[in-house]
């Protein structure tokens, strides 16, 4: 298992409003009484770990994204991918992938793919059969 996933942003207040949100239909809660000045870290309700941490770059460079880098979010649900996609595009990401069952990866797979201000490429998938 992880310990974390960073990914870099150029303007933390917005990053943790928009993950605020996305996080919260994952599954994920702001860390409770951690309060970081250039990062903010959240982590699945009722846990401490893995974390998924948004921060502005420790070397003081501008936030960028990379090419071919994805951090994916699992849920139970389709309907929660549904939900974290249309919730993304209404709140500045931009689509990289439609909800949608992506059989190449197995019959089940049923993900959406999104690019968050900073360009940053996350996904939310659920791996179960439909309800």
């Amino acid at each position: 298992m992880f310990s974390h996933v960073t990914v870099g942003v150029r303007d933390l207040a917005r990053a943790t409003s928009f993950y605020d949100g996305w996080l919260k239909i994952c599954g994920w809660q702001r860390m409770p009484g951690l309060e970081e000045p250039n990062a903010t870290l959240w982590t699945p309700v009722g846990q401490t770990g893995p974390l998924f941490v948004a921060c502005l770059p420790f070397d003081g460079e501008a936030a960028t994204s990379g090419n071919g880098q994805m951090v994916a979010f699992e849920v139970s649900a389709r309907s929660k991918v549904d939900d974290a996609f249309q919730y993304a595009l209404a709140n500045g990401a931009t689509d990289e992938g439609a909800p949608g069952l992506r059989p190449h990866y197995h019959p089940d797979y049923y993900g959406a793919y999104v690019r968050d201000a900073d360009g940053n490429k996350i996904c939310v998938c659920c791996h179960e059969p439909a309800a």
